[in-house]
């Protein structure tokens, strides 16, 4: 095993412990010392399960050492027609069986239409029909945390069917680690709204930008409330844009939590101090005999007996 000094960016860690997975943090550990990912499972004793959802939640991550080439699918999918829906409901008992399901999950009876979409999310996404339940069940679940009691219709099912396939996710490991992944995203959103007081409603896409920007740039929790704490004060209330110009300062001075932003205030501060003091001594040095002799009487007509020097 090769055993080369590691070095971990603040960033990856806090990914890493989001995502609440250790065998993916000892994963990670593996391969960023040089270990080729070949070896991982025997190395670290993991089984093929426990490895393909370790490696899987790396990829969502970001941390993956390979890149990975996702081929995008064109914009404009095969038109099946009804002869192909019976047929793949006569010949394919795979089909038949995911229907059965997708109709269970969302309570109703699929019409002609939406067969035809989920024919082409098994046919032309290549999407296994294990993955295909669990998009249905992420998309259910995705709307209940919205607050809405519907379900989903087939063509926003649809939609994030093309967003999985994009990303590469056609396993029930890639599926699982993807979902955990936006689960934790989703919960540093919430977190993120509660802290700037918002409630009752959802956020603009002008704002969802703006928060999604500051929680990709890693600041902790204690950050955002200073940065919002300090553009209420001075501008009497949440500026988005004004608030965004203080984190980005922030980021560019590579200050991403609240100590290190308070270490980071002080300093300016303190050189302010050190070069008022300068300027005054310099001030005084520069005096001449004859105005050191005038304070000095001054001071004499006040009681005060000036220092010698």
């Amino acid at each position: 095993m090769n055993t080369k000094e590691l070095t971990l960016s603040q960033t990856d860690v806090h990914k890493l412990l989001a995502a609440g997975s250790g065998d993916a943090a000892m994963l990670h550990l593996y391969l960023q010392c040089g270990n080729p990912p070949q070896e991982a499972a025997t190395a670290l004793g993991m089984s093929p399960a426990r490895y393909s959802c370790a490696a899987a939640t790396l990829r969502q991550l970001g941390l993956w050492p390979e890149e990975n080439t996702i081929p995008r699918p064109a914009q404009q999918p095969p038109q099946y027609t009804e002869e192909d829906v019976t047929r793949a409901m006569n010949h394919s008992e795979e089909f038949r069986l995911l229907v059965g399901e997708v109709q269970r999950a969302l309570g109703r009876i699929l019409t002609t239409e939406e067969l035809k979409i989920l024919l082409s999310f098994r046919n032309y996404l290549d999407l296994p029909a294990e993955v295909v339940s669990m998009l249905v069940c992420y998309c259910k679940e995705r709307l209940r945390r919205k607050g809405s009691n519907r379900n989903p219709s087939l063509r926003s099912i649809e939609k994030e069917a093309y967003a999985w396939a994009e990303k590469g996710i056609n396993t029930l490991e890639e599926a699982a680690a993807y979902m955990q992944a936006q689960n934790a995203r989703e919960t540093r959103m919430a977190n993120l709204m509660r802290l700037l007081q918002i409630s009752g409603r959802g956020l603009t896409p002008a704002e969802e930008r703006y928060a999604q920007s500051w929680l990709d740039m890693d600041f902790d929790s204690t950050a955002l409330q200073m940065a919002y704490e300090k553009t209420c004060l001075n501008t009497g209330g949440l500026k988005w844009p004004y608030m965004n110009k203080i984190l980005l300062s922030w980021h560019q001075q590579g200050l991403h939590t609240g100590a290190q932003i308070q270490a980071g205030d002080k300093k300016p501060a303190a050189r302010a101090a050190q070069t008022q003091t300068e300027r005054v001594q310099a001030g005084t040095a520069a005096l001449d005999e004859f105005q050191r002799d005038a304070i000095a009487r001054m001071l004499r007509e006040y009681g005060e007996t000036p220092k010698e020097g």
